[in-house]
């Protein structure tokens, strides 16, 4: 068995002597973010610690302890107030966008009606005539679509009856067709 090449061996104890001072001051920077209250996210901690992201990505624990401190509420400096947490402060903007959503369609709701008691008072001032007309121009509507859809259901009968019938003429011909000539 060989030794270790020493210049293979002084990269690797490098390397390794890089990797420990980038996790410390990863760790320095998670410590500070918590201190000062700052963003606490795997962008802003690789930069204030001076480090690439994929750093954090290639060290778990790390990452880990970022992902555990961002769900954590900041301190408060001072320590006035609550504090209040990113997870917090989601909920609540998915609250205020279904609130906005509730009214929007309340407002929608409540803009049709107005609409439709605008339009009767001014059927009504104008004289040419009322819901009542509508309502039976609604019903005479009804009645006309009932009867197409009973005249397409004959149509589609007599298409079928048609059908048959131009089969069976076919059949006989053939019949007649294969026969030999006794007529003469």
């Amino acid at each position: 068995m060989t030794a270790p090449d020493p210049s293979i061996q002084a990269m690797v104890e490098g390397h390794r002597a890089d990797t420990g001072r980038r996790r410390q001051r990863v760790q320095a920077a998670l410590a500070a973010a918590t201190k000062d209250g700052t963003d606490i996210s795997v962008t802003a901690i690789a930069r204030r610690a001076g480090v690439d992201r994929t750093f954090l990505y290639r060290h778990r624990d790390l990452l880990g302890q970022v992902h555990a401190q961002a769900a954590e509420p900041p301190a408060v400096p001072g320590g006035r107030g609550p504090a209040v947490s990113r997870a917090s402060l989601q909920a609540d903007l998915l609250a205020a966008d279904a609130r906005t959503a509730r009214f929007a369609a309340q407002i929608r709701s409540l803009e049709d009606r107005l609409g439709e008691v605008l339009g009767e008072q001014v059927w009504r001032e104008v004289g040419i005539g009322g819901p009542v007309d509508t309502e039976r121009l609604k019903a005479r509507i009804t009645t006309l679509e009932q009867q197409i859809v009973d005249l397409e259901l004959k149509l589609q009968d007599h298409g079928d009856e048609l059908h048959a019938a131009r089969t069976t003429i076919r059949d006989l011909m053939g019949q007649l067709n294969r026969e030999p000539a006794r007529r003469h």
